[in-house]
């Protein structure tokens, strides 16, 4: 990522880094002997890493990144997001007053919504933290998009959370030393733990209209405006305006892809 941001390469914008700060208990189809605590020379590294990129997120979870060291972090440029955890709703909170303002694909591998233990899923449905959303009737249920959507109507962006399987007619691919199986839209470990989605932004903009009833240019936005300003780009990405990049897909009637614009030219 460093020597691509270096290299200037064309619609790099940075990375997002999921883990290694991550809790075990909520690891989803990551490896669990790589997940750690951060330590004072990770947080180190990632603030060195957050001045040679033009953006860095990363998602920890509150368990494993203390207050103190997320605000380091944010001080730093670091969008810090909170995910793949087992928090309380205080522990997030905590997060998100030391500077988180993001989450990871919301109600995916984190503590739930009860009425005793609101858990991440609540905090952030109770913050002003930006929410990504995994909109493939997979991950998440019409109805809980639905909630999310009524709770936070500005607040959540889309995300495909894919696999480069995605987009082939591959069955299977191997992610480190583990096989990734493709069967019935779902990606998955051997066990059946979800690893992924077998989703692209466009399939996911078609799901909120067809199955959720999310008016056609809220969900555009939630895959252009909302993810824009998340990343602190909104002057220049996601609105097609002069002066704006022309940077663009075109979705048929039924969503599919088109055709792919890049500085106004077709690719």
């Amino acid at each position: 990522g460093i020597a691509a941001a270096r290299a200037r390469i064309p619609g790099f914008l940075g990375l997002h880094l999921e883990g290694p700060h991550l809790d075990p208990r909520r690891k989803g189809a990551h490896d669990a002997r790589l997940l750690r605590p951060m330590s004072g020379a990770d947080l180190e590294a990632l603030v060195d890493a957050a001045a040679q990129l033009p953006t860095l997120m990363l998602t920890v979870a509150p368990e494993a990144a203390t207050p103190a060291q997320i605000g380091t972090l944010a001080r730093a440029g670091v969008i810090v997001s909170l995910g793949h955890s087992d928090c309380t709703d205080a522990e997030a909170a905590a997060a998100f007053a030391g500077g988180a303002r993001a989450v990871t694909h919301l109600f995916n591998a984190m503590s739930q919504l009860s009425s005793r233990a609101p858990g991440l899923v609540g905090a952030a449905l109770a913050s002003d933290a930006a929410c990504g959303l995994i909109a493939d009737g997979i991950h998440v249920a019409p109805t809980a998009l639905r909630v999310a959507l009524a709770a936070r109507p500005e607040g959540m962006f889309l995300v495909s959370d894919c696999m480069a399987i995605a987009g082939t007619e591959m069955t299977e691919m191997t992610l480190g030393q583990r096989r990734i199986l493709r069967r019935d839209g779902r990606l998955t470990l051997a066990d059946g733990t979800l690893a992924g989605a077998d989703l692209t932004l466009p399939r996911a903009i078609g799901y909120l209209v067809n199955e959720v009833g999310l008016p056609a240019p809220r969900a555009l936005a939630m895959a252009s405006a909302t993810p824009a300003r998340v990343i602190g780009r909104a002057d220049t990405l996601g609105h097609l305006a002069p002066g704006r990049g022309a940077d663009f897909v075109h979705l048929g009637p039924d969503w599919s892809l088109q055709g792919v614009w890049r500085a106004g030219q077709r690719l």
